[in-house]
């Protein structure tokens, strides 16, 4: 493709010269390879598109065609361009929606990539609670979110899982609650519906003592006694009040939380997100 191009180029440019000697010069290409592109031109389209003669160079009437054709060509190749740049060459700026866990735990290895790869993209890095996250992506907010997966996905997002953790149940070390509760729910979410979930297949109504907008928050209500939590284990690895808890054994035990890398569909046309999209798969 980039030979094909400078040949259009350098036709081009000989084509308005008119003037071999010229165009070597302001080309930078000697005499002999703007001549043996010439040849590969016509030999390839089985016309002659110059005649060279006592009185100069001269375009033939198929150069004259072809020179109409090049020049679009060439125009047609930069839009494309300029709608498609190279990858080597991603500007601008990535809204990212994440929970504080997700960005200690999983965004620095999905991220690294992007910035080895276009260094010049800047990241604006927003947190809080997962239950908005998919909201503010699906409004525009941001251009991609690190948040849980539903099983029912809005028909205009699109995700791809790079984790998956179970839920588990926390309580207060040397606490005496177990899963007769009291409990500290999150107020709404993924991981509520899973607990709802749970409870509803044991035919029980929890006991709610507590409920937090964020899983950090409630491991803090728990370590501080409240009631028996139940959070994504990926939060409690991480969590600086992860030593002050214990996790309670649940049988059947809750069902594994998928993570996922959410963008909008209309999204991935665009050369920023598509190159985070692709790189993500990589890593």
């Amino acid at each position: 493709m980039a030979d094909d191009l400078r040949a259009l180029r350098l036709f081009l440019h000989l084509a308005q010269t008119l003037n071999f000697g010229r165009t070597s010069l302001d080309c930078h290409v000697s005499p002999a390879t703007l001549t043996r592109t010439v040849q590969r031109l016509e030999a390839g389209l089985g016309h002659r598109l110059l005649d060279r003669g006592p009185h100069g160079v001269a375009l033939t009437a198929e150069g004259r065609r072809f020179q109409e054709y090049a020049r679009d060509a060439l125009e047609l190749w930069h839009t494309y361009r300029d709608e498609h740049p190279d990858p080597a060459e991603l500007t601008g700026r990535m809204g990212v929606f994440a929970t504080v866990t997700a960005c200690q735990a999983l965004l620095p290895d999905l991220l690294a990539p992007l910035r080895k790869a276009h260094p010049q993209v800047r990241v604006d890095l927003r947190t809080g609670d997962a239950a908005t996250a998919l909201a503010r992506l699906d409004e525009g907010e941001v251009d991609l979110a690190v948040a849980g997966i539903p099983a029912r996905l809005p028909a205009s997002l699109v995700s791809r899982t790079v984790a998956v953790t179970p839920l588990v149940f926390v309580t207060a070390r040397q606490s005496a609650y177990d899963l007769g509760g009291p409990f500290v729910l999150p107020r709404g979410g993924l991981v509520r519906e899973a607990a709802d979930r749970w409870f509803r297949g044991h035919g029980t109504a929890p006991e709610v003592a507590a409920e937090a907008d964020g899983h950090e928050a409630l491991l803090t209500l728990v370590a501080l006694g409240c009631g028996v939590g139940v959070v994504p284990k990926l939060v409690l690895d991480i969590s600086a009040v992860r030593d002050r808890v214990t996790t309670v054994p649940a049988e059947p035990a809750l069902e594994p939380f998928p993570i996922g890398l959410c963008v909008r569909r209309a999204d991935l046309r665009r050369p920023l997100v598509a190159a985070v999209w692709s790189l993500a798969a990589q890593a």
